[in-house]
């Protein structure tokens, strides 16, 4: 049986500098994006957990790295978050889980999907706002309007 490969995604704290690139590379390949603060690679492991794991001990004194996560989700939609917090970081995360009565993992999981969710809360009550004004300046047809004839141009980036 063939142990499947992992698209692993590392986010950095820093650019890479070239040297630190090149010694990373020996290590194991991987493709960067344009200013050098992302990178993904395969990883040979049974599992992305391990997979995860694997590239951290491979890179984690090399590379500055922030966060590991698989590229693709799973079969239950999830994406693996792989994240290594400092010493003392780590203690008041071990508290407070303990405090709630969940593991460590539960407790970050839960944390980021009410951040989540309140940061979608937010978006939506922006734009709500936002088309309430323009609806204060103009028709609901033309706004309608307005809106699809933006959706077909080529997609800008939205600013935040």
């Amino acid at each position: 049986m063939t142990m499947p490969h992992h698209a692993l995604e590392i986010v950095l704290t820093r650019p890479l500098g070239l040297a630190e690139r090149r010694g990373a590379a020996r290590v194991l390949p991987f493709a960067a994006n344009h200013d050098a603060t992302r990178l993904m690679a395969l990883v040979h492991a049974k599992t992305p957990h391990q997979a995860a794991r694997r590239l951290r001990h491979r890179f984690g004194a090399r590379l500055p790295i922030d966060v590991i996560t698989t590229h693709y989700p799973d079969a239950d939609h999830k994406v693996l978050l792989n994240v290594a917090f400092p010493p003392a970081a780590h203690a008041v995360l071990k508290t407070e889980a303990r405090r709630a009565n969940q593991s460590p993992e539960r407790f970050v999981e839960l944390a980021l999907h009410r951040a989540l969710a309140q940061r979608a809360d937010q978006e939506t009550d922006r734009l709500d706002r936002a088309v309430r004004e323009l609806l204060a300046h103009t028709t609901p047809a033309h706004l309608l309007a307005a809106v699809g004839h933006a959706l077909t141009r080529l997609p800008e980036r939205p600013t935040p």
